[in-house]
């Protein structure tokens, strides 16, 4: 059965994931970047988002997250905070991440710290995740009765071309009585082989959109997923607390 992720699943993913070892090709996931061999690119994801407050008002927020794949499936992160969508500059960096399906080794890198952590998975991250609902693969049954789902086609996303699918839930509000439509969206590379955009618009807490950019079908520099110089091995709870 496939997944879905709400505000509250892809914004969780996107932070949590970015600190646990465990999770290693999901951020934001979001955007999973699929450690699929011989689709080599490089490009990175924009995240824009809103949050409800208990008051009504709407905060927005942004961040980025550079992101590389090369030519062995090596997937390459770096995780930075969210910001005011009006702050000027690249957002601070919490840690980069680097992961070789091959050997099923991960590093983590907490430059702040000049830290790293290594690990190896004992059961490695699926290639093609359930959430890939616009793959060919995917499974076009809907999520309950409550859920419709439409073919968006294909369109270009940001230069690259993609299928997309949006779901759209209608439940009933708790507290007002009245319905609430949650709204996702997510658009599929066949020749990435992963999605490239996704969304999820939430009346009562806020949207988030997560879109790849500024992508090259390039290898990656080599040296991204080697630790750099100056940096000491730190222990497991010491790396969680970051």
């Amino acid at each position: 059965m496939r997944s879905r992720l709400g505000l509250a699943g892809i914004c969780s993913a996107f932070l949590v994931f970015a600190g646990v070892p465990g999770a290693l090709a999901q951020s934001t996931s979001g955007i999973f970047i699929t450690p699929v061999p011989d689709a080599p690119f490089t490009g990175v994801i924009k995240v824009d988002r809103t949050i409800v407050q208990p008051d009504g008002k709407v905060e927005s927020l942004k961040t980025i997250r550079d992101t590389a794949r090369d030519s062995r499936g090596r997937i390459y992160n770096v995780f930075r905070a969210l910001v005011p969508a009006d702050f000027s500059g690249t957002p601070p960096t919490i840690r980069v991440h680097f992961y070789d399906p091959q050997t099923r080794n991960y590093t983590y890198l907490y430059p702040d710290q000049h830290i790293y952590m290594t690990g190896t998975v004992n059961h490695p991250p699926a290639a093609e995740p359930a959430d890939l609902i616009a793959s060919p693969a995917g499974n076009s049954a809907p999520l309950n009765q409550f859920t419709k789902e439409q073919d968006l086609g294909t369109q270009s996303i940001e230069g690259i071309s993609a299928h997309g699918v949006r779901e759209t839930q209608t439940i009933p509000s708790s507290s007002t009585g009245s319905e609430v439509v949650l709204v996702d969206e997510y658009w599929y590379s066949e020749d990435l082989h992963m999605n490239v955009m996704v969304k999820h618009s939430d009346p009562r807490k806020g949207s988030v959109t997560m879109t790849l950019t500024q992508a090259t079908r390039t290898d990656p520099d080599p040296s991204l997923f080697q630790i750099p110089e100056g940096y000491k091995p730190a222990d497991r709870a010491m790396a969680r607390a970051q």
